[in-house]
C-alpha cells in the first residue's frame, strides 16, 4: 500500500530502522534491494555534524538508490540541531529528517540530555522539533520510547505533531524498559487513534505475519523493522509481499544466505578501510549464518579469523556441508 510523508510518496508499508552501527549505506542498500519503502540511517549527533570529521561525514554519506531516505539525528540544545539540519539538507540532500528521542543507551545519548531523555523535557523536546521543522524545507518526523519510566507516547506525540512533525514512529517500551519486556502494541494504537498525521509502529516485528497483526491491531501506516533484519534482509520483502498480496513466505536456503552476504561484503569492501573492515565482515557473517545448523560453532570461528579470505572459505566449507 502506497502512502505518504509530507509530500514524499512512500511505495509500501515497510520501514527501516535506525540501527546504531549497523545501518550504513552498505547495509542500507541490502535492504533497499529487497523493496525497503523508506529507509532510516543510523542517528549522527547534531554535535559531531557541527565539527565535522572523516567518521562523520562517512556517516552521513547516502546514495540516490537508497531514496526515499530520512537521516537521523540526535542531540539536546536547538542551536546544533538548527547548524545539523541546515548542513545535511543542504548537502546530503535526505528526503526526509528525523529527530531520535528514543535511544536509550546512557553513553551514546542519555548523558548528554539527548535521545530518550528528550522524554522527560516535553518542553525541550517541542522547541526542538519547532526549531527543526522551521530550518528545513523537507518534512521532519520523530522517534520515540512510550516513555522514560512510565507511558507518557500519546502526550509526547501530540507534542510533535502540534510543534510540526510530518509523522512519528513509537517504539512502546520505556527507557527503563529497553528491550526487557514484549512491545505493548496498546501504545501504538493509542497514539495512532489520536493523532492525524502517520504514524509508524515499531517493536517486536520478526516475520510477516508479525507485521500484518501489528497493523491489524494498531491501524498503523507502516511498521518499522530492526533487529528482525539483521542477516534477514528477506524479511522486508517478505512483509512487503504478504502486506499486499497475502504471499506467504518460504525458507531461505544456506547458500542462498552464503550468496547475500558475499554482495554484502563487497559493499562494506567498497566503503571501509582495513582497519574496521574485518570487524564490519565477521560480525555481518555470524548475523547471515545465524540459525542454521551448527552455527554456534562457526560463529566462534568466524570471530577468530584474520583475514577477508579466511573467513569466505571459513563460509564456503560450511555451507557446502549443510543439507539445506
Amino acid at each position: 500500500m502506497k502512502w505518504k510523508i509530507g509530500n514524499v510518496k512512500i511505495d509500501n508499508q515497510v520501514v527501516l530502522a535506525p540501527m546504531a552501527g549497523i545501518c550504513d549505506s552498505a547495509y542500507r542498500r541490502i535492504v533497499k534491494s529487497m523493496g525497503c519503502g523508506l529507509i532510516e540511517t543510523e542517528m549522527v549527533s547534531t554535535r559531531a555534524v557541527m565539527h565535522l570529521n572523516r567518521k562523520t561525514r562517512d556517516m552521513l554519506t547516502m546514495t540516490d538508490y537508497e531514496r526515499p531516505i530520512a537521516q537521523q539525528i540526535f542531540g539536546s540544545d536547538t542551536e546544533s540541531f538548527k547548524t545539523a539540519s541546515t548542513y545535511i539538507c543542504e548537502n546530503m540532500k535526505p528526503d526526509i529528517l528525523d529527530i531520535n528521542m528514543g535511544c536509550p543507551v546512557t553513553k551514546v545519548a542519555v548523558k548528554s540530555g539527548a535521545g530518550s531523555a528528550l522524554l522527560k523535557d516535553p518542553q525541550k523536546a517541542s522547541d526542538i522539533i519547532k526549531t527543526v521543522v522551521d530550518t528545513v524545507d523537507i518534512p521532519v518526523t520523530v522517534k520515540i520510547r512510550s516513555g522514560w519510566d512510565e507511558n507518557n507516547a500519546l502526550e509526547m506525540a501530540e507534542i510533535a505533531e502540534e510543534s510540526g512533525a510530518s509523522a512519528i514512529t513509537v517504539h512502546p517500551r520505556t527507557r527503563h524498559q529497553r528491550y526487557d519486556i514484549p512491545a505493548d502494541w496498546s501504545i501504538i494504537k493509542d497514539v495512532k487513534d489520536n493523532l492525524s498525521i502517520p504514524v509508524i509502529g515499531n517493536g517486536d516485528i520478526r516475520t510477516c505475519f508479525d507485521a500484518k497483526a501489528m497493523i491489524d491491531y494498531t491501524n498503523c501506516d507502516a511498521i518499522m523493522i530492526g533487529r528482525g533484519v539483521l542477516g534477514n534482509p528477506w524479511i522486508i520483502k517478505q512483509c512487503i509481499d504478504y502486506l499486499d498480496c497475502g504471499i506467504k513466505p518460504e525458507r531461505i536456503a544456506s547458500q542462498e544466505k552464503l550468496d547475500m552476504f558475499k554482495r554484502h561484503a563487497s559493499l562494506i569492501m567498497d566503503n571501509y578501510s582495513d582497519k574496521v573492515l574485518m570487524h564490519k565482515l565477521r560480525t555481518n557473517a555470524a548475523y547471515y549464518m545465524k540459525n542454521l545448523h551448527g552455527s554456534v560453532e562457526i560463529k566462534k570461528k568466524i570471530f577468530q579469523t584474520s583475514t577477508k579470505e579466511e573467513l569466505f572459505d571459513l563460509l564456503e566449507n560450511y555451507v557446502k556441508d549443510l543439507k539445506y
